[in-house]
């Protein structure tokens, strides 16, 4: 018996294909991108709350104060300010502000006399001592051993008065309490010339030298 041939025909070949790319979902929503102007809020609000912050600390500052004094800072590295605040007696602050703020602070008080020195860059002594020569000289001191001749005094205020650069050394050359004490005494112990001549004396010495007797009454000195 003879069997016939058959003829089988080839199926197709069926190339493998690699999905490379999904369909996207029908509903997409992308997320949104934060805007320019976002950023800028954000970076507003910061900056608002910092100099707000930097207004409440010299009014802070401004309590029980005797003097501010403006230096001008520019220049000066990181570390020298961290070297001059430890030079600094605990009754005097150095603090770094923009003029404009510390002219907000000081609005409608005695210290307003200051803004004639507001000018550059400042730094800004505020001192609560009536020992003003004892607080001024620690910065006259680190000037002269750093030689920072530019660096000087721009202007400060005292009693509501203003001083410019070249008048501080009648605020450096203060009488101290104890050299008022001591003139005290020497005028309770001497003729009734030398205690009108002490009376005779600028209106704050005497007022100083008041304040002075008064104390060592209370004190029972004899």
């Amino acid at each position: 018996m003879e069997v016939s041939s058959l003829y089988i025909t080839p199926l197709p070949t069926i190339k493998s294909q690699t999905l490379t790319h999904f369909p996207k979902p029908l509903f997409h929503h992308p997320k949104p991108k934060p805007t320019h102007h976002h950023h800028l809020t954000i970076r507003s609000a910061i900056s608002r709350n910092k100099k707000e912050a930097t207004v409440e600390t010299v009014k802070h500052q401004l309590e029980n104060c005797h003097l501010i004094a403006g230096i001008k800072y520019k220049g000066l590295t990181v570390k020298q300010f961290q070297e001059l605040r430890q030079t600094l007696p605990d009754s005097v602050n150095l603090v770094v502000a923009k003029n404009t703020l510390v002219g907000k602070a000081i609005e409608g008080t005695e210290w307003e006399a200051l803004k004639p020195c507001m000018k550059g860059m400042n730094a800004w002594l505020f001192v609560h001592t009536e020992e003003i020569p004892g607080a001024l000289k620690p910065y006259r001191n680190f000037q002269k051993e750093r030689k920072l001749e530019d660096n000087d005094f721009t202007g400060a205020v005292f009693e509501g008065k203003f001083y410019g650069p070249g008048d501080f050394k009648s605020l450096e050359t203060m009488p101290t309490r104890a050299e008022i004490y001591g003139k005290l005494l020497g005028s309770l112990q001497s003729p009734a010339s030398s205690l009108v001549s002490t009376l005779g004396a600028p209106a704050r010495d005497l007022v100083l030298v008041l304040k002075a007797y008064i104390q060592k009454l209370e004190s029972g000195e004899q």
